[in-house]
């Protein structure tokens, strides 16, 4: 997996985290330009999922075997859109919390796929 891709990822997470949680901390609920982000940070997964799938489609495999890392590539994917689906449910403090630990979920993910797709292939 493109070590850029993945780093692209968990920095986009980790600011929008950061976001929704100054958003919470300040009473807000989430809003247009959150929702914004989420579809930029989901986006970067997306991109993520399609280059990794090419890449194993060519024969690259990762360490720690294909179907684990499948799995956590389709969950790290829908990880914001759960996000934003449940704080559009929760229109207050909470629906912006929930969204910054979507973005550290997201974050963990991303180490885990790089654990799991192995230091060396890069």
């Amino acid at each position: 997996m493109l070590d850029a891709v993945t780093l692209t990822v968990t920095v986009t997470a980790l600011l929008l985290a950061a976001w929704c949680a100054f958003a919470a901390y300040r009473d807000e609920p989430t809003n247009d330009h959150h929702f914004i982000g989420m579809a930029v940070v989901t986006l970067a997964a997306l991109v993520q999922l399609v280059v990794s799938l090419v890449r194993l489609g060519h024969g690259d495999r990762p360490d720690h075997g294909v179907a684990v890392f499948v799995g956590y590539l389709v969950g790290a994917a829908c990880t914001i859109p759960a996000a934003a689906f449940m704080s559009l449910a929760e229109r207050s403090r909470w629906g912006s919390a929930i969204v910054a630990a979507g973005g550290v979920i997201l974050a963990v993910l991303e180490l885990r796929l790089h654990e799991i797709w192995g230091a060396g292939h890069g």
